[in-house]
Formats: structure tokens, C-alpha cells, sequence
């Protein structure tokens, strides 16, 4: 159950030029369903990625690495996706399938297999039915074409309700510049980088260097802002590719006017795709906004914020709509601040200040909290009171859904 999350209008969702679609039915995951998508680029095309920190990580993965090279940036022709399969903690003969699957790719549209990304979400430790996935290849190849972004949202959902995806347009230079992008995650979901997996794509031409430094930094403003259930993926990807075909000069310097808007456009997508993973996380029924103010760092607003993000007691609390607020606190406390002066810490749940000078506050009544976790989107405010630093987190509450959905994921 989706909180405010809707399936993206096709319509909404810009073609980019020199990127083309298209969505299969393999059998990898099961009958019925389209599980295989594969998204051609035109010639030269930069794809630059960020991935999983997960020192088990899957095989296709570890080929994105190699074939993205230490820069994390090359030209790439193709990325193959498939669903139902993680292709995790299947050793030799997952590598050598992920790396079958780039080959197979390569011979169809004549290009090199180091310049197709493969990559599979889906159970772990269960090896790849490679030959289903290359029987869907040629289905894919024909069913190539410019607007099939909603249609490959869809196809690469797993435990998902709602497809997710997302669009803007924005002037460069007076040309219109597009950025369309999906994501797939419910569960499984504290990224250490990005996402389950997202797929960004602009028709603007950017530099490998830049390209390279803004995946990284989209990541960091988006999908590294988001938690489910606290447990990040072997499979955790994101790549942005930049096609140049908007005709626009080629951006290289990361302070420039054309980089900033580029910047903007991107992180607006990536951070609507992470928000729309959490209004989906499995079993949710409450989207969950974290602002942790006054910390000495960044890093250590987000270690608080994260506490009280993946507490199990807040989150059931949250799903029970019932204000025991101190486990909020309790969270603050447990978070690695080892310095934290207690009296210092401010807490409001929306507009409502529950807790002051490391108490309740004189005015908070229960029923005012009751009021704002009965709402299916909730404020939490904390303010640390010990410098300049901020950081902003989204997640959702845990309920009996949550235990049922991964409890039943393989039957």
C-alpha cells in the first residue's frame, strides 16, 4: 500500500533523445509478466554509475565496475536489466553469466560487450537462467522505441506496487534539455550509494569527469537520504547516462551556469524516484520526513537522523499512529554522539514541540501527537542545538505487512 504514490502518466515522462526502450517477457521471474528490459544508446553516449558498498556484491555489478573502468565513466551502448533473478552469491558462474548477458547483447547490436551494462534484481543466491534471458533479447531489441519509460518502470519491479519514474525539463542556454529517469526498491532498502536500481538518462552532452562527480553527487542528495527497512542490497546501482543529442556544447566545468542547472534537473528527478521508493516500502502506511538541524557535520546530523530512521520501536510506534515519542529520543541518544548535551535537544513532530532541555515540553499534550502520527505524512523535527550542519532523511514505518511481504518472497 503506496502512501500518496501514484503510477507515473506516461505522458509526463519526456523522451530523451538518443536513448530508445525496450521491455520483454523472459520467464526469469514469471509467467505472464515482462521481466527483461534493455535500454539502447546512441553512439556516444557517457553512462557514469555509483554502486553498492555491499562487500557481497552481485556479479553484474562487479562487471558494471570493470566495464565503467576506475573513472566509473565510459561509453556505454546498453544496459540490460532483469528481474527476478539477483544473480548474488552465485560465485564463477555468475559472473561469467552476467558477463554472457553483455556478450549476447553486444552481438545483436554490433557493438562491444564492454559497452553494455548488465544488471539483476530479484532473490540472491540463485543462478541465472541465461538462456531465457537471451531468448527475450531479440522480443527486447524489436520493441525498441523512445516512450517506453513507464513501461520499463513496470518491468523492473519486484516486490514494488507502483511503478516509479520521473521527468523534468529544464533551459540551458535556450535548449530545452530533458531528464527522465526510474527506479525500482520496497524492501531491502538503506542504499549505501544510490538504490535498489535507478536508471537516469539526459539528452545534455557532459564531460566523463563531471558526469562522474554528478552521479556521485545526486546519489548523495537522494537515494542516500532514504531507508526502509535498514538493510542495503548486494545489487544497489544508479547510473546517469548523458547522450549529447540536445545539440547543446558539451559541459565540463562543475561551476558553471549550465552544470548548476544540470545539476538541479537531475537531483530533482533522483530525489522524487528515492521519495517514491520509500512511499512504496513494503508494507508502509506512513511517509516519514527526518530533519536533523544544529549538528557539527553533516555526518553526524545523518547518524542521527539514520538512528531514528531504522529504530524497529520507532517506526512500529509511527505504524501504530501511538506518541511514545521518548524511543525518538532514546534513538538520538543510542546515535554515536558520545559528546551530545542532552538539554541542548529540541523535538517537534510538525508544527507540535513534544520535547525541550532534554524533557517534555511544558505545552506538549498526547492527544497533539496522537493528532500528527495519525497523519499518513509526518514531520520529524530534531534539533541538536551544537552548530550550523543539517541533513534531511525520508523513511516510512514498519507494520504486519512488512514481516508477510518478505516472509512469503519466494512463494
Amino acid at each position: 500500500m503506496a502512501v500518496n504514490l501514484q503510477a507515473p502518466d506516461p505522458a509526463a515522462l519526456h523522451a530523451v533523445a538518443g536513448v530508445r526502450i525496450g521491455v520483454a517477457e523472459a520467464g526469469i521471474r514469471k509467467a505472464g509478466r515482462r521481466d527483461l528490459t534493455l535500454l539502447a544508446f546512441d553512439p556516444g553516449t557517457r553512462v557514469a554509475g555509483v554502486f553498492t558498498r555491499n562487500r557481497f556484491c552481485a556479479a553484474p555489478v562487479q562487471v558494471c565496475r570493470e566495464h565503467l573502468g576506475e573513472a566509473r565513466c565510459a561509453e556505454v551502448r546498453a544496459l540490460v536489466v532483469n528481474t527476478g533473478c539477483a544473480n548474488a552469491g552465485t560465485g564463477a558462474q555468475g559472473l561469467a553469466d552476467a558477463r554472457a548477458s553483455c556478450e549476447a547483447v553486444a552481438r545483436l547490436m554490433g557493438v562491444s560487450a564492454r559497452q553494455v551494462l548488465p544488471f539483476s534484481t530479484g532473490v540472491i543466491l540463485e543462478p541465472l537462467p541465461l538462456q531465457r534471458l537471451r531468448d527475450g533479447l531479440p522480443r527486447a531489441l524489436a520493441d525498441l522505441r523512445e516512450q517506453a519509460w513507464a513501461d520499463a518502470a513496470a518491468a523492473i519491479m519486484t516486490t514494488d506496487t507502483v511503478p516509479k519514474a520521473a521527468s523534468e525539463r529544464v533551459l540551458i542556454d535556450g535548449v530545452a534539455v530533458h531528464v527522465t529517469g526510474i527506479a525500482k526498491g520496497a524492501g531491502m532498502i538503506r542504499p549505501d550509494m544510490a538504490t535498489m536500481l535507478g536508471f537516469i538518462a539526459t539528452d545534455a552532452a557532459v564531460a566523463p569527469a563531471l558526469l562522474a562527480q554528478l552521479v556521485r553527487e545526486v546519489a548523495d542528495g537522494s537515494f542516500n537520504c532514504v531507508t526502509v527497512d535498514g538493510d542495503t542490497s548486494t545489487n544497489d546501482s544508479l547510473v546517469v547516462a548523458a547522450t549529447g543529442a540536445c545539440g547543446l556544447p558539451e559541459i565540463a566545468d562543475a561551476a558553471s551556469p549550465q552544470a548548476r542547472a544540470l545539476r538541479a534537473a537531475l537531483l530533482g528527478v533522483a530525489q522524487r524516484l528515492a521519495q517514491a521508493i520509500v512511499r512504496d516500502g513494503e508494507g508502509a502506511t506512513k511517509f516519514i520526513t527526518i530533519e536533523v538541524q544544529g549538528a557539527r557535520s553533516v555526518a553526524e546530523a545523518r547518524r542521527v537522523g539514520y538512528a531514528v530512521a531504522h529504530s524497529p520501536l520507532v517506526k512500529t510506534a509511527f505504524f501504530a499512529s501511538d506518541p511514545n515519542l521518548g524511543r525518538i529520543l532514546a534513538a538520538v541518544g543510542y546515535a554515536g554522539v558520545d559528546d551530545l548535551d542532552v538539554d541542548g535537544v529540541e523535538l517537534f513532530l510538525d508544527e507540535v514541540h513534544v520535547a525541550t532541555r532534554g524533557g517534555r515540553h511544558p505545552d506538549y499534550r498526547e492527544a497533539d501527537g496522537q493528532r500528527v502520527m495519525a497523519k499518513p505524512e509526518i514531520l520529524v523535527r530534531i534539533v541538536l542545538g551544537r552548530g550550523e550542519h543539517a541533513a534531511t532523511l525520508w523513511t516510512c514505518d514498519l507494520s504486519h505487512d512488512y514481516v508477510s511481504i518478505n516472509a512469503d518472497y519466494r512463494s
